[in-house]
């Protein structure tokens, strides 16, 4: 039952950070021509942006991403049972996404960007450091 109730946690956080992802124009449109460009390998031709409708909704998913996010901080600080660098590296996304303002996006960019790899760095230093650990053991 606890396994559970730990991916169900886990799944909410990574919803939170994909939804994040696409509350923004900007990395909506990088996936479009993403999409672009590998449909263009597999020979079929796109004109225009197949993912355009997302920009529609774009504060609606950021909306529920932020929902989310203040949920399993909350989590996390009741339970402790959500890890701080996977908290850390969805606030860098959320706050990357943010779809108002569009004349301080980079900034929001840069900001959310640097939260993010934070988080990345912290998880990366932590596995780097229990392997280190278990090698002396």
């Amino acid at each position: 039952m606890k396994n559970i109730k730990e991916k169900i946690i886990g799944s909410a956080g990574s919803i939170s950070g994909i939804a994040s992802i696409l509350g923004s124009w900007q990395v909506c449109h990088n996936v479009c021509l993403g999409l672009i460009a590998i449909l263009s390998v597999l020979g079929i031709t796109l004109v225009g942006m197949p993912l355009a409708f997302l920009t529609k909704i774009a504060v609606p998913v950021w909306s529920v991403a932020v929902v989310f996010l203040v949920i399993t901080a909350l989590l996390h600080l009741k339970k402790k049972c959500i890890s701080g660098k996977l908290l850390t590296f969805n606030s860098g996304l959320i706050i990357a996404g943010i779809p108002f303002f569009t004349q301080l996006s980079t900034i929001f960019m840069s900001i959310g960007g640097v939260v993010a790899f934070t988080g990345i760095a912290l998880f990366i230093k932590d596995k780097l450091t229990k392997k280190r650990c278990c090698k002396n053991e």
